[in-house]
């Protein structure tokens, strides 16, 4: 039977923070523009946490089938590649993890209507479509997309809808930083995997624009991040510019990510990135419920 810890790491618990963020995120939109709905809110965050876990089983299994998890892996193991649990039962712990989100997006149809369909549908197939498949997006360079758009506007702009029943412009503004801080996480991931997943035919952007590239596009997506807050600031919510508060550990964590070398250097960039989400999207959730 396989140990608990290793489902734990198989789910990769430091990249939740791209699952909370965004609700939270999307909660305090629509905290700011109408009222908050418990339930829905509480669904939405239930939902994403189990469409992030469903995401990451998907991409270990499917990874590993397409060797782009060798041997010579310089990340965190991966569960299927190493052997720790079956490609079969990994499937089987994607499927109930996408199910548990639909039971949830079940709830959520019922609240919010049927909107709430295609975007269930669409974030399930594209968690899958990420590596699997016969054209996974991750393999092509567009995974950096795929993440601004679902864990930004898809999930922001999802939560306050479920909740209000509508989109404010709040939460379109919002979606912004929240899917550039996500996306920088993988920047992270895919700098350390380049060498790995050339190697594999895995084509995402850090392979496409090469070591220089890639550290651009991070340094541009905190850049996006926290030029957004200040323009909501100037728009007259001043609260929103909280996470300016974390812009000195943004810039830190810029420059540990143009030192990192090996590994679990830039394993600690991702952690840290991941950290820098969540300091990120407490305080702009905090700022803009204030507002």
């Amino acid at each position: 039977m396989t140990a608990l810890s290793t489902w734990i790491g198989a789910a990769r618990l430091r990249t939740l923070p791209a699952a909370v963020v965004p609700v939270a995120v999307g909660t305090a939109c629509a905290a700011a523009t109408g009222h908050v709905a418990l339930g829905p809110a509480l669904a939405a965050l239930g939902g994403a946490l189990a469409i992030q876990i469903g995401t990451n089983f998907a991409n270990d299994v499917f990874d590993a089938e397409r060797g782009a998890d060798g041997p010579d892996r310089v990340g965190p193991v991966r569960a299927v590649a190493a052997g720790l649990i079956t490609a079969g039962a990994m499937k089987r712990a994607m499927i109930a993890a996408f199910a548990a989100a639909t039971l949830l997006g079940v709830y959520l149809v019922a609240v919010a209507g049927w909107p709430v369909v295609a975007i269930g549908v669409a974030s399930v197939a594209s968690g899958i479509a990420y590596t699997g498949g016969p054209w996974p997006l991750g393999y092509h360079g567009l995974g950096d997309a795929f993440v601004l758009a679902f864990f930004g506007f898809v999930a922001v702009c999802g939560t306050a809808f479920v909740q209000l029943g509508r989109v404010p412009c709040l939460a379109i503004a919002a979606a912004v930083p929240v899917g550039a801080l996500a996306t920088a996480i993988l920047v992270v991931n895919n700098l350390r995997d380049r060498a790995t997943d050339e190697r594999a035919g895995k084509r995402t952007l850090a392979v496409r624009l090469g070591r220089g590239g890639a550290l651009a596009e991070y340094g541009a997506l905190l850049a996006i991040a926290f030029a957004v807050p200040i323009g909501l600031a100037i728009a007259g919510r001043l609260y929103a510019a909280l996470p300016l508060l974390a812009a000195p550990i943004a810039i830190a964590r810029m420059r540990a990510l143009i030192a990192a070398a090996d590994g679990p250097a830039f394993n600690r960039c991702l952690a840290a990135t991941a950290q820098l989400l969540l300091l990120f999207g407490g305080l702009f959730a905090a700022g803009l419920a204030a507002s």
